[in-house]
């Protein structure tokens, strides 16, 4: 299964007093990096929220944000520091008296000092809020999944493609290395009548027995048959229902390492250009399979 590692989604949901919006991007990774961007009194929440995403996706940097509109009476309920203020209210009045200032001390004066009155740290009960956070945090990663899948699609597309040119062209090499032998006989002639210029008769036989060693060092026909299986394999990666990206990757290095001998061993310009072909294939699927989970 080939799906996407970036996607953007944005949900949001209200029950009663409490409104709660989740914003999620997802960006390529090696691995699963969950980062959580969520207000400090939900902070307990933070396991539960990396489950559902670890449930969900197998790779990538998912960045959740999740805002909180709490209306209720606890969430915007007040506390006052009577301590701070009375301490607040006799050093006014020392003031007063010192230096006999004829002046009242107001609410408002004593109301606007810092810490008198404050929100109150109440805690609200998480059981409550949680089903309305999970909800519309499982919405939003439905949608990241589903986009992820969409833009998997249109990547498997192209891949597809590029495989298919990919073994077709490996079928022309295996075609076009079937005639070495003969090659390899008529360049060994070529070059000792130009060494020896015609002088010295060499034994057919002997020439052949060089080329067959020559030939038998440029075969290709193992490197043929792993590039088949490993295309096999690739296909059924593919196909299945598991998260391809790392078996995908792996398989890419093999077949460019079984191309790289092909490579070293042609005999032919044309068997180079075509090696050279199937290289630039696989560089571009390798582009392709960064943003595959």
């Amino acid at each position: 299964m080939i799906n996407s590692m970036t996607g953007y989604a944005r949900s949001e949901r209200v029950k009663e007093d409490l409104t709660v919006t989740v914003d999620i991007r997802s960006y390529n990774s090696r691995y699963l990096d969950v980062v959580l961007n969520i207000p400090r009194r939900y902070l307990s929440l933070e396991d539960k929220i990396k489950s559902i995403v670890s449930d969900r996706v197998e790779r990538g940097r998912i960045e959740i944000k999740l805002y909180i509109i709490d209306d209720s009476e606890e969430a915007v309920a007040f506390e006052v520091d009577n301590n701070r203020a009375a301490a607040y209210y006799n050093a006014l009045m020392q003031l007063k008296d010192g230096l006999s200032i004829d002046s009242q001390v107001s609410l408002d004066l004593l109301a606007g000092v810092g810490g008198v009155i404050k929100p109150a740290e109440n805690i609200r009960n998480m059981e409550d809020c949680w089903p309305v956070i999970k909800d519309c945090i499982d919405k939003t990663m439905s949608d990241i999944v589903a986009m992820r899948k969409k833009e998997g699609d249109f990547i498997a597309g192209d891949i597809v493609k590029r495989i298919d040119y990919i073994e077709m062209t490996v079928d022309k090499i295996d075609k076009e290395s079937s005639g070495l032998l003969s090659l390899y006989q008529e360049r060994l002639s070529e070059r000792i009548s130009v060494l020896t210029k015609g002088v010295v008769d060499i034994d057919p036989e002997r020439i052949a027995q060089e080329a067959a060693l020559l030939a038998g060092r440029s075969d290709i026909s193992e490197e043929i048959v792993r590039i088949a299986s490993h295309i096999k394999q690739f296909r059924a990666i593919m196909d299945s229902k598991e998260p391809a990206g790392r078996k995908l990757n792996f398989l890419l290095q093999e077949l460019n390492r079984e191309i790289n001998t092909i490579g070293s061993k042609a005999g032919k310009a044309q068997l180079s250009h075509m090696v050279v072909d199937i290289k630039s294939e696989l560089e571009k699927i390798r582009e392709q399979m960064q943003n595959v989970e």
